[in-house]
């Protein structure tokens, strides 16, 4: 593992970034915009501070930090992109906030772990767009879905026979976002085209049954191809269907339950998955039926939820479509 000299802890905004070393009582802020990344290229040679022994811990924002990673990449400056929650456990009981005082606690922390902490990989701009297409897409989706209450309850209160300029509004703006929709799909697929390992594992995604077109987008950008998680059970851990104990000493003894720390989106759709899964596929439909004499449903359901997760990186690993051998058993 590569050793560094100096750790950096950057606070990122909307238009500033907070530059601190924790260890040296440095800060810098520097601007987004114009010369700021040649300011602090600048007071990093006047401090001293060699950038190819240099470790960058940025908190999480859901974008603002992208343009800061390219520039750390552009320059071989290494970074690792941190969960703000993880960051706000590990450093304690704070008051007040302020930006400067927040890059210092993230170069502590960085400081803190910088023997276990492993460098995040470079922007990918597949899974980036993937992901910002999905979340478009979902607002289109229920943006449409607004419109067609809207136009159901219209026709409810009113004579849906008469002229209803809401309703001829809301319908066209229905027809428009279904288009918008599909021309959002056509870019998703485009993308994943355009590298065949990425399209060769979504064909394996989708010939898995209960798995359809969102789940297999989702599972490729947020694994990015199957990269980021090293077993499926860290993944599962992500994705919120792995239990956790719920004990402490004599008193507290409860029910082991997942943590409501996950991705809820990967989750709900794998909660989709998993019911067409027990459905329309022979083997996990008799696992269900068998686990459902005396366990309740929704254990069932989330156990069915991680078998999908395991078959997904199973059938990825070895490079093969799935295909249905199901032996009932006696």
């Amino acid at each position: 593992m590569e050793t560094y000299n100096v750790v950096l802890g950057v606070d990122v905004s909307k238009k500033t970034l907070d530059i601190s070393c924790a260890e040296r009582l440095l800060h810098i802020k520097i601007d987004y915009q114009g010369k700021g990344f040649a300011q602090f290229t600048s007071w990093c040679k006047t401090n001293g501070i060699d950038l190819s022994k240099t470790l960058v811990i940025m908190e999480s924002t859901g974008g603002y930090e992208h343009r800061f990673r390219q520039f750390c990449e552009s320059v071989g400056l290494a970074y690792k992109v941190v969960s703000g929650l993880e960051i706000k456990n590990a450093v304690g009981i704070k008051r007040g906030k302020n930006d400067k005082d927040d890059s210092f606690r993230i170069g502590q922390y960085g400081e803190d772990r910088i023997k276990r902490i492993k460098p995040s990989n470079p922007l990918n701009y597949i899974y980036l767009k993937v992901k910002h297409l999905l979340a478009f897409r979902k607002r289109l989706i229920r943006e449409a879905a607004g419109y067609q209450a809207s136009v159901g309850e219209r026709k409810h209160m009113y004579d849906p026979d008469k002229q209803d300029v809401i309703i001829d509004i809301s319908t066209k703006k229905m027809s428009g976002n279904e288009a918008y929709i599909k021309q959002v799909e056509t870019e998703l697929i485009a993308l994943l085209k355009a590298d065949g390992s990425i399209w060769f594992n979504y064909q394996i995604l989708l010939s898995i049954k209960g798995i359809g077109r969102v789940n297999a987008w989702m599972t490729i950008a947020y694994t990015e191809n199957f990269t980021l998680f090293s077993d499926p059970r860290k993944y599962g851990v992500y994705a919120g269907v792995i239990p956790f104990g719920n004990r402490s000493g004599t008193s507290l003894k409860g029910k082991d339950r997942v943590s409501h720390i996950a991705n809820k989106e990967i989750k709900s759709e794998l909660n989709q998955a998993a019911k067409t899964a027990i459905q329309w596929d022979k083997e996990i439909k008799e696992y269900a039926e068998r686990k459902l004499k005396n366990k309740n449903y929704v254990l069932v359901l989330n156990n069915v939820k991680f078998k999908l997760i395991l078959r997904m990186f199973s059938l990825v690993k070895r490079g093969e479509m799935y295909v249905e051998n199901y032996k009932r058993s006696a």
